[in-house]
């Protein structure tokens, strides 16, 4: 590759970046808005999760739509458009959401910045599902690791500075700002609608950097589309389910008298709760039920065959929905007495804390990729991962907040770092240790109260933090012909994060929000058994897990 190709190529990843720092950015940044639109819209704990539902749904339906579209075809779209087109694309229907936020705001209605939300999300699904490859395409694949931990990082540094932004943007840089007086008061989604003017732009100018840029390649891959009839029939069903599901809770929440009954007079719905419960079990069994049928024929179910990918789809969906539902519903349990009755503003830096430990994990984890010497390795293990920390403090300082609070969680990443060392850079090793050691830190927190619990909690970041690449890896490891495809199938994955916070929601209404805490236990619990278990499935296989290298970041 000569110099002036080389240097066009990284000024793409350099542009290619900025949408990883977007999804980070507006997703992490839910977790302070959906404490303030409880308030401002009058909802209980499940409603104000329909953000998440609203967002990661959308992640699912554009993969989806994407990959029945190619069916259809008989071709893959995506890799007909080129990369950088999808990447375009994705930025211009962004860019359409954020305008749609706009609006929604200026209305005042919950259901449309609910729309808002899932049309920003459906161009990030397209922007998602082309970046990666593309950052693979642009260079040396030898080198290509690399890339998707820069690009992963990036993602993590979004994530840590959203909750801040965005807590600026609704309380002013105030700490402790009182949430329920500014959420009543009439224009407190106004600084909402600045935000998104300027957020939109930057879709905007993003995707005009793209465009105009004519010495990039445009990312295509020599790959052949696959059909697998049978396993979008499958998938339609489920998200018709789903769909039917979900729209009748919301049309529930439509009626004034069952809002009175539910929510004012405190009664509980156990109703909603059992339909959100089938939500999931609609979508476990309904991948387990097509990996059992591809088993015996595998004609038309395409990558639903290998039990690798079918249970890492599940492992996907567990850990996008845990690393979301943990910060969704943390807002909500920092407000009770027994964690402080913390609000408003004050919650930027703990929810910020939280994705800053998925940063500080994803800048521990992208060390090996420039292949130290293992002396310098163990020291950088270390070391990484405590200046990750002192980033997610300053920045958290310069924004105004007091940040006393989080100089103990030192200690908790010392506990991270011992988990890096005891994976050995092996995937399988290493999912199955830092789900054990999450389920145990939610197991703490669920059986104590204030600083300890809280940090117990946030941990979750730490642990989630490396388990995208991991499973990512593991699940695709095997699949031949049908990677590409298996790849689109784990991106639909991100369900999860619409799935599990709603019903940790649901959960919280019913019996409280720290007790709804035992839901990331069962998640973690099972990250590890997936951990544990696809060794054994690679190993059938001819497959040694220990040769396999995680790659990318989420």
């Amino acid at each position: 590759m000569n110099s002036e190709q080389t240097k066009a190529n990284n000024s793409a990843l350099y542009t290619l970046i900025t949408v990883f720092f977007f999804w980070g950015f507006i997703g992490a940044s839910n977790g302070v808005f959906i404490p303030f639109c409880k308030i401002k819209f009058g909802l209980d704990q499940f409603q104000s999760q329909l953000i998440d539902f609203a967002f990661y749904g959308a992640y699912y339906i554009g993969a989806l739509l994407l990959f029945i579209f190619s069916s259809m075809a008989n071709k893959d779209i995506l890799n007909a458009w080129g990369f950088k087109k999808g990447i375009i694309n994705g930025l211009l229907i962004s860019t359409f959401g954020a305008a749609f936020m706009i609006f929604a705001v200026t209305q005042g209605s919950y259901a449309l910045i609910l729309g808002a939300l899932f049309v920003v999300a459906l161009g990030f699904s397209l922007q998602q599902t082309s970046a990666q490859p593309f950052a693979t395409s642009l260079g040396d694949i030898k080198t290509a690791s690399n890339r998707l931990n820069l690009a992963g990082g990036i993602n993590s540094f979004g994530t840590t500075i959203g909750p801040i932004v965005v807590s600026i943007a609704l309380f002013g840089v105030i700490a402790g700002a009182n949430l329920e007086e500014f959420a009543q008061k009439a224009d407190s989604l106004d600084k909402m609608e600045i935000l998104y003017v300027f957020v939109g732009g930057l879709f905007l100018l993003a995707a005009a950097l793209f465009y105009f840029s004519k010495k990039l390649p445009s990312g295509k891959s020599d790959s052949t589309f696959e059909p697998a009839s049978k396993a979008m029939k499958t998938l339609i069903a489920i998200t018709v389910i789903l769909v039917a599901i979900f729209g009748y809770i919301f049309s529930r929440y439509e009626d004034a008298d069952f809002i009175t009954r539910f929510i004012e007079n405190k009664e509980k719905d156990y109703l909603g709760l059992y339909l959100t419960i089938a939500t999931l079990l609609v979508t476990v069994f309904g991948l387990l039920f097509a990996n059992v049928r591809a088993q015996k024929n595998p004609e038309g179910w395409g990558a639903m065959k290998y039990p690798q990918l079918v249970l890492g789809m599940l492992g996907i969906f567990t850990y996008v929905g845990v690393e979301v539902t943990i910060q969704s519903n943390l807002g909500e349990l920092l407000d009770t007495a027994a964690f402080g009755n913390i609000t408003g503003s004050a919650l930027a830096p703990y929810i910020s804390m939280y994705w800053g430990s998925l940063m500080i994990g994803r800048w521990a984890g992208a060390i090996s990729v420039f292949n130290p010497t293992h002396s310098v390795r163990k020291i950088l293990l270390i070391v990484i991962p405590y200046v990750a920390f002192g980033v997610v403090l300053y920045v958290n300082h310069l924004s105004g907040q007091d940040v006393s609070p989080l100089y103990a969680y030192a200690a908790v990443v010392a506990f991270q770092i011992a988990g890096f060392f005891l994976g050995q850079d092996k995937p399988s090793k290493t999912l199955m240790i830092f789900g054990l050691m999450g389920m145990i830190a939610m197991i703490i927190g669920l059986f104590t109260t204030g600083t300890v619990a809280i940090y117990a909690f946030m941990s979750g970041g730490l642990f989630c933090s490396i388990m995208w690449p991991a499973i990512f890896s593991l699940a695709i490891t095997g699949l031949g012909k049908y990677t590409s495809q298996g790849s689109a199938f784990l991106v639909m994955m991100i369900l999860g994060g619409g799935i599990i916070p709603p019903l940790q929601g649901k959960i919280s209404d019913i019996i409280g929000i720290h007790q709804s805490y035992f839901i990331p236990v069962i998640c973690f619990a099972y990250l590890a058994y997936y951990g544990f278990v696809v060794k054994g499935i690679l190993k059938k296989q001819n497959i040694d897990v220990d040769d396999i290298q995680a790659e990318g970041g989420h």
